[in-house]
């Protein structure tokens, strides 16, 4: 499975972006994607996620009523719709892949990764 995130840049406070994740190869096997971020100088943390079959959805509290997770199931890709962006949403983004094991929330239950896409704003 390959993941290819994009959709980053540079915004001010207030601002919105729309996050994208296109997957490829070997997919059968994916059952929920995600997004994390890394700020500099912290660790990696859980942002959403969605399973494929029936879009269940997974929000952290910290992004909740600003952040929307979905999916188009025929192309294989995941978005995530952020609005309201604060000068703390300032990290990489990145999308994985996990299969029917393990916690949605945790990253480590997930396999596949994308490359990241970062994310900048401006306070």
């Amino acid at each position: 499975v390959q993941l290819q995130a994009s959709g980053g840049g540079l915004v001010p406070a207030g601002g919105s972006l729309r996050l994208s994740c296109a997957t490829s190869g070997r997919t059968f096997g994916s059952a929920v994607m995600g997004w994390f971020r890394q700020a500099p100088g912290k660790e990696r943390e859980f942002v959403a996620a969605i399973t494929w079959a029936g879009g269940s959805m997974y929000v952290d509290d910290s992004v909740k009523g600003r952040f929307t997770i979905s999916r188009d199931n025929p192309k294989n890709a995941v978005y995530l719709q952020m609005n309201t962006l604060k000068p703390e949403d300032t990290a990489l983004y990145y999308c994985a892949s996990k299969g029917t094991s393990g916690s949605a929330y945790d990253e480590n239950s997930y396999v596949y990764w994308g490359q990241g896409t970062q994310v900048t704003v401006s306070s």
